[in-house]
């Protein structure tokens, strides 16, 4: 089943016992491609359900994430997802990506919106002969054919959303447009997770949601990614970890150990599998896995 490349993911999550993936991000230069690769390697003999590639700010690194992408499907076993957003893109450029995904073996896209061109929480503008929404960009993907579509999913809702309602509303509009699974931004409370679960199966959402997790090795860097969505590391888990400050070493084991608990709670609690956001490292995450008892 793993590194099959002939099938989605969302059929994958569903057929498989528990899913674990990796997201990495496009490398600037030849030595952040190189800590890529090594960290792929570490983590492709624990044969994850799949890895995603990210997409930089108004497709800043279209070019990169196909290629790496691409890398992984003709490379690896790994079965790879590229990411594709909204922004910055005509219609008719979304679908010469999607064909370049198609022709570099990588049939699986998370489709999302993106953030505002100037960033996050800046007014949000289309581009002109783009889409505005992520389940408009869902059904161009299923319409052109031959993907598997995720989407992002939002545990404390999405910055821009109304109430936890409407933002559970735009999911269910995402998959009335074809995705097959969702992924969640990152989050430290699994309330957070299973609150999104069950506020979406109770509005009609049965498509599969993977939780999204960020092992605290670095404080000052996750709270400044959790500000970038609108909201803050939770104020017992940023006093558990700056506990440690001064202490390096013990304050990332205290982060590691924030992320294990976590993980062991949300797979407990019937979570179809975990999404590690690794960032092109692989030391934090085998470090989970152990804690987890997780092995090769």
């Amino acid at each position: 089943m793993v590194g099959d490349h002939g099938r989605g993911i969302g059929q994958l999550i569903r057929e498989g016992e528990r899913s674990f993936s990796f997201e990495f991000f496009p490398p600037k230069d030849e030595a952040g491609e190189e800590q890529l690769w090594r960290a792929i390697s570490a983590l492709e003999p624990y044969r994850p359900t799949f890895v995603s590639v990210t997409y930089g700010a108004g497709g800043s690194t279209r070019d990169t994430t196909v290629r790496v992408t691409g890398r992984i499907a003709n490379e690896t076993s790994l079965t790879p997802m590229g990411h594709l957003t909204c922004v910055g893109h005509t219609r008719e450029e979304l679908r010469a990506i999607l064909a370049s995904y198609a022709a570099a073996g990588v049939h699986n896209v998370l489709a999302l919106r993106g953030d505002p061109p100037e960033g996050p929480g800046t007014p949000w503008t289309a581009t002109e002969g783009g889409l505005r929404y992520a389940h408009e960009l869902v059904a161009l993907v299923k319409e052109i054919g031959g993907f598997s579509v995720g989407v992002a999913a939002f545990p404390e809702g999405h910055r821009e959303a109304e109430s936890l309602d409407h933002d559970v509303a735009v999911l269910l509009g995402k998959q009335r447009a074809g995705a097959e699974f969702a992924i969640t931004d990152m989050f430290f409370r699994a309330e957070d997770y299973f609150g999104l679960v069950e506020r979406g199966r109770a509005a009609g959402v049965d498509i599969p949601i993977l939780p999204g997790i960020m092992p605290i090795t670095n404080l000052n860097q996750v709270k400044r990614m959790a500000e970038l969505s609108g909201r803050e590391v939770p104020a017992e888990v940023v006093g558990r970890v700056a506990a440690h400050d001064g202490d390096p070493v013990a304050l990332r084991a205290a982060g590691i150990a924030v992320a294990a608990e976590l993980c062991e709670e949300l797979l407990a609690g019937g979570a179809p599998g975990l999404h590690f956001y690794t960032l092109n490292r692989s030391k934090a995450t085998l470090e989970i896995f152990a804690a987890l008892n997780v092995t090769v």
